[in-house]
């Protein structure tokens, strides 16, 4: 009896040391953000961390190296990023098994020894997925400094995992558990859709708020003259882009101090992809194929086609591949890199945007799509489970459902280009009705959805 007295005794007095000490040297204030991959290729956490800080926040940022992040996190003296060292790279030295135990074994240790070595915080938000092993890590820590735990659900983290193995497999089923268990444990949810809302509640009992992702403010419309500059910066790099006369490129003239589009332009489509198993990319390039023998059979009045693809991925060397094998003469794909200020400017510059993106779940909605809405360009996606809360068909965009109807929308889009008047009719809808989108931005979204949580 005296000795469970005294346990209870020591237990107390562990609790009000521990409890005085985090009082002590907590930040209410501070923010810890948990990234599981390349923070500079993670625009939705970016924007959570510029959103914290502009509210006077201290954040940390954990994540790992790779694309730069916004200069305005690298330059704000409120923000510090904490990257983990990459784990060793084994997967042509042990099978899939051992490899992925190696892996989450290194995670797990970098992680806990970069979490306990940083400022104390009041909140840790984690991206999902991954789920393993960053919802029982920081879980746990959560509990250990007296943090509220919470997640930001972009996707399950075991239908990503299941895309390589399968539904079935060992390693996806432990995944769906410990995604489960954890994440019900987390105080605040929030998530990309409706649909996923729906889901979380249904399967799991997890109440989640939605916060769609909504575009910054660097994704804007650009002016005629913009355009012109820009594609004069890009043509120095890309012979693509250069115009037959001075002052010109390939798209614009610039001619007695104003810009004008020419009017034998070729047509501009461009696809941002992160070369992955959730894009089948070779429904664009088998479309493309038919555009292209559109033109060789003149069965349609079509205009060249330039098509930019944007992103990395571990796809993007077998689908190069691929596209080295075409002998186009009238479609040219170009892969280019972009400084993350150009990006947008390449979209607002394009005539029609091509989104591939299904969702391993069916429930994440394509952020790329939601850049190009920012920057006033029509879209043309592949339809999936929620899509329609971000694309409407003839309404902001146009969807397909396979190779077959994405040639039909290009052929349609470009025939008689560019004084095609019911296509200049419905794209001057899809403009109008993406003004209003553009209305709507990420920092008065987050505000009213997100803040009340953090006080």
């Amino acid at each position: 009896m005296w000795t469970i007295c005294l346990l209870c005794v020591f237990a107390l007095i562990f609790a009000l040391i521990r409890k005085l000490y985090l009082n002590a040297y907590k930040e209410h204030k501070n923010v810890c953000i948990v990234v599981l991959g390349d923070l500079g290729r993670s625009p939705r956490m970016q924007y959570h961390i510029l959103s914290f800080a502009k509210e006077g926040f201290t954040v940390d940022c954990i994540g790992y190296s790779g694309s730069l992040p916004l200069k305005e996190i690298r330059e704000n003296p409120c923000i510090r990023i904490y990257y983990l060292p990459p784990p060793p790279e084994l997967d042509d030295k042990l099978s899939r098994l051992p490899c992925y135990v190696v892996k989450t074994v290194w995670q797990t240790v970098t992680l806990l020894w970069v979490l306990f070595r940083k400022r104390i915080p009041g909140y840790i938000l984690l991206q999902n997925p991954p789920a393993i092993p960053t919802f029982p890590i920081c879980w746990f820590y959560s509990i250990i400094m007296d943090a509220q735990f919470i997640i930001d659900w972009h996707n399950y983290a075991y239908t990503i995992m299941a895309l390589s193995l399968r539904n079935d497999h060992l390693l996806v089923k432990v995944a769906k558990i410990i995604e489960t268990y954890f994440g019900s444990k987390a105080q605040s949810n929030f998530c990309v859709s409706k649909a996923f809302k729906e889901d979380l509640e249904e399967k799991w009992g997890i109440k989640a708020e939605v916060l769609y992702d909504r575009p910054a403010n660097i994704f804007q419309s650009i002016s005629l003259m913009e355009k012109h500059t820009f594609l004069s910066k890009l043509s120095e790099k890309y012979n693509i882009f250069k115009g037959s006369k001075e002052n010109s490129t390939v798209f614009t003239e610039y001619r007695l101090n104003k810009v004008y589009l020419s009017s034998e332009r070729p047509g501009f489509i461009v696809s941002s992809t992160s070369w992955t198993e959730d894009e089948d990319f070779s429904i664009l390039l088998n479309a493309l194929q038919e555009y292209e023998n559109a033109i060789v059979q003149e069965t349609c009045n079509l205009p060249n086609l330039i098509c930019v693809i944007t992103g990395k991925g571990p796809l993007k060397e077998f689908y190069m591949a691929i596209i080295k094998l075409k002998n186009w003469k009238h479609v040219t794909i170009i892969t280019p890199w972009l400084e993350s200020e150009d990006y947008p400017k390449i979209l607002a510059s394009a005539d029609l945007g091509i989104c591939l993106h299904t969702s391993s779940s069916g429930l994440d909605l394509p952020m790329k799509v939601v850049d190009m809405f920012g920057c006033g360009l029509p879209v043309c996606a592949y339809n999936f489970k929620c899509l329609p809360e971000l694309v409407i068909h003839y309404e902001n965009g146009m969807i397909f459902s396979n190779e077959k109807e994405l040639t039909t929308h290009l052929i349609s889009w470009f025939e008689n280009f560019p004084n095609n008047e019911s296509q200049h009719k419905l794209d001057e809808k899809f403009r109008r009705e993406l003004r209003n989108f553009q209305e709507n931005r990420w920092d008065g979204n987050w505000t009213s959805v997100v803040l009340s949580h953090f006080k």
